[in-house]
Order: C-alpha cells, then structure tokens, then sequence
C-alpha cells in the first residue's frame, strides 16, 4: 500500500507509528474488505465466460481506493461493478507519464522550452498538475468538513498537528503514487509470471490449502508470516519486475562509495533495480529464472540484504511502507490463487513498460480468468 513512501517525510511517518500493530490492523481489515466485497465478485463476474479483463487496471482500482480509504478515510469506489472513472487518478497518470517523458527528451532545452511558451506536453502537464492539486485540496477540505478526532486515516493524524495546507496536499500526492501505482505494478507481474510459471502457482497453492485448509477463503492476519513460499515468490517477482525500476539520490555532503569512488556534494546518483536484479555476478547464472526457491533455506524465507535486493531502498531511506505493502499484496495473491486461474489472453505476451514514474505495462494486461472447481 505504501511501497514507495520515504524520505522527507521519515519524521513523521516514525512519529505516527506507520508500523505499528495497530496501524496494520487497521490497513489489513480494510484490505480484506475490499477483496471480499468487491475484487472477487469483479473476478467471479467475468471467470469462465472467455471474457478479457485488464487486470492491470483492476489492481490499479483495487489499490487506489485502499490507499484513499487508508490515508484519507475516503473512499472513491473505483473497483465498483460499473468501473466508473475517477478524475483524480486519471489527471495523476498523464501527469506521471509526461514527467517520466522529460528524461526520453534528447535535451532538457526542449520541455523548457515547451514550458516556457506553455504548449504541447508542457502545457498538458501543467493542466494535470493543476487537476491534481486542486482535486488533493478538495480532498483535505472535504476530510476537514467530516471531522478528524478519533479517526484512524493518517490524513486526520497530520491535520491534528499540520496546518501547512501545501505540505498536506504533498503529502496526499506522494500517498497516491506510494499507495496505488507501486503495489498495483507489483501484482500485475506477479500474475503474469504465474501464468507463465504454473509450477509456482501450484506450490502456493499447495501452501495455502495446508495452511488454511480447503473451506476457509479469506486469511487471517496472524497467519501471514507462516507462508513462506508465497513471501519467496513475491520477493523473486519484484527482482525480476521491480515497481521502481530505477531511482536517484543527490548527495547531501562529500561523500565515497564503497568502491572507493568519490562523490561530490550535490551530486546525482542514479541505481537501476531492474538492472540488478538481473546481473548474473549478484544473482548468479539463473538470474534470469523466476526462481523462489532462491529465497528459501530449509523451507523457510530468508531476506536479502537491502542493498543486493533494493525494491524497498535500504539504509535511513528503507521505505517505511515495506510490511504493509507485502501485506496487501500477499492478501490478493492468496484471495485469487485460491478462487481462480489467471492466464494472459496472449501466452506469448511479455511486458512492455510506459513511460512512468514506475512499471507500468504498456497497453495492459489482457487476462482470462477461470474458476477453480
């Protein structure tokens, strides 16, 4: 729910115990109720009837109105029935496409130039940008408006003690693309590895069904910890399909890497998790398998170091979202794994990302989906 949040906000977040017991609670519940409530009758709607649903749309609606219902105690019903449009999303993601198009530019000159004169792709972006704040805005007044003593959304918690209205309006854009576009792009290629992978798909469920036994349909919280080769899976599928395929840092002070090299104030420094992921020196020969296995000892998950494995970053930067954005992704995993077949409508399909913030797939992904009997 929260992959990508970190940084400037570390402070508060720590003091608002994003960690804590509670706060999971809270987000699991809400999770949960979303699945049953609206992601499965969705599936079960279209399963057997050689339907193509975009499921990267689905989990990109399934996530966002959990981090709206999370963060702001609002909820924008996006994964109804009628899969109505939502103003907000629909400005963010233009605004997100244009702002990853700037770095396909041959030359910065080009978009300042654009910006400058306010045309084209500029323009457009300047348009969204607006949408996005004022839409964020709306969203903080109407939160005001209801109320927030006693509430459990983390907007009500930073109202309590922030007036800034600019740094909340922050605050909600950066919840939107943590909340919704990271965890959605790792769950759309985690079921397209599936579908390519059936060996795995069927060792989850073996998992699953020892675990939870064959009636009980939604998992209960305290059993999360116990799956470990679904943890082993998702962890090997964001290897090979990171949400941030690669991020950069401004060095605050002087600075030497540990290969010796040194680094000057302010500068920029760019690291690729798709590319790693990849690299037979860290990962070894297979690195290009989707393996789980290469996650597991004796049966168990082991994690890797942070900085082998940097999907959630590492050091003072490790995202403070990490657990409960495992958690929601376990959720759907085990939610669908147990009800139905997802496999891609073109087996010879491989993601092609879009530009973007993160990994988003090009056209979709076209699925069917089938019960299990």
């Amino acid at each position: 729910m929260l992959m990508a949040i970190h940084g400037s906000f570390n402070g508060k977040w720590q003091a608002f115990e994003l960690g804590s017991v509670s706060v999971r609670m809270y987000a699991f519940e809400l999770v949960t109720t979303e699945i049953r409530y609206r992601l499965i009758p969705l599936l079960s709607s279209v399963a057997g009837k050689e339907k193509v649903l975009d499921l990267q749309d689905v989990l990109r609606r399934f996530s966002f109105d959990n981090i709206c219902k999370f963060s702001f105690g609002l909820d924008p019903g996006c994964l109804e029935s009628n899969l109505p449009v939502s103003k907000i999303a629909a400005a963010f993601d233009l605004a997100s496409q244009l702002s990853a198009e700037r770095a396909l530019a041959p030359s910065t000159i080009i978009w300042k130039i654009k910006r400058l004169l306010n045309v084209g792709s500029e323009k457009k972006l300047k348009e969204a940008i607006k949408l996005v704040n004022e839409l964020a805005e709306t969203m903080i007044n109407q939160r005001r408006e209801m109320g927030f003593s006693n509430k459990n959304d983390l907007l009500s918690r930073f109202m309590t003690s922030i007036n800034d209205e600019k740094y909340l309006r922050d605050i909600i854009v950066s919840f939107l693309l943590a909340g919704r576009d990271t965890v959605a792009a790792a769950l759309t290629s985690f079921f397209w590895l599936l579908s390519q992978n059936p060996r795995v798909e069927s060792s989850i469920r073996d998992e699953l069904n020892k675990i939870m036994g064959s009636n009980q349909e939604l998992v209960s919280f305290d059993v999360l910890s116990n799956m470990h080769y679904l943890s082993a899976a998702i962890h090997e599928s964001m290897r090979l399909f990171p949400p941030v395929q690669f991020d950069s840092k401004f060095a605050q002070e002087d600075d030497i890497l540990p290969d010796g090299t040194f680094i000057s104030k302010g500068t920029r420094v760019t690291y690729h998790p798709y590319a790693m992921g990849r690299m037979e020196r860290i990962w070894g020969p297979d690195c290009t398998e989707f393996k789980p296995e290469r996650w597991l000892k004796n049966g168990r998950f082991v994690p890797e170091s942070p900085f082998k494995y940097p999907v959630f970053q590492g050091g003072l930067r490790v995202c403070l979202g990490k657990e409960m954005a495992l958690v929601e992704m376990k959720c759907v995993a085990i939610a669908v794994i147990r009800k139905f077949n997802i496999r891609v409508a073109d087996p010879n399909q491989a993601p092609r990302f879009a530009p973007g913030l993160t990994a988003t797939v090009r056209g979709g992904l076209p699925v069917m989906v089938k019960k299990i009997n």
